[in-house]
């Protein structure tokens, strides 16, 4: 028997924001995957073997490059993308363990990962604040 298309109710699908945490979730690991290795390598490698000198990584150096505007976008990105991979695997893990239903996970997660950034700039806003 064919049902006509005027018998049946047309809804639109319900929009997904998993997109947005997906992408969260692959920026962080890959973030991850390359800033750790490159910064392992860097320090347990060049300083030792002489490539990269200590002092090029002095203090003063340092703080000039985290206050610098990109400087505070690279180390942001390395703080906030990994925040938002690890909740990522905790909400899908509390699911996949069925500890976490429904959108008090995904809020409890997600903006915790929100708030941990959030707090991150103000850290950073504050004591750039006071040292310059």
């Amino acid at each position: 028997m064919r049902t006509n298309k005027q018998d049946t109710p047309q809804t639109t699908p319900r929009r997904s924001d998993e997109p947005i945490w997906w992408s969260l979730f692959s920026a962080g690991g890959v973030c991850v995957a390359m800033l750790v290795p490159a910064i392992a390598l860097l320090v347990l490698l060049g300083i030792p073997l002489g490539l990269v000198s200590a002092e090029q990584l002095n203090y003063q150096r340092l703080q000039a490059l985290v206050f610098h505007p990109l400087g505070l976008g690279v180390v942001l990105g390395a703080m906030v993308l990994p925040l938002f991979h690890a909740m990522h695997r905790i909400h899908h893990g509390l699911h996949d363990l069925k500890l976490a239903h429904g959108r008090l996970a995904k809020w409890l997660c997600y903006g915790s990962a929100v708030l941990l950034s959030s707090l991150a700039l103000w850290l950073w806003l504050t004591v750039s604040m006071a040292s310059g």
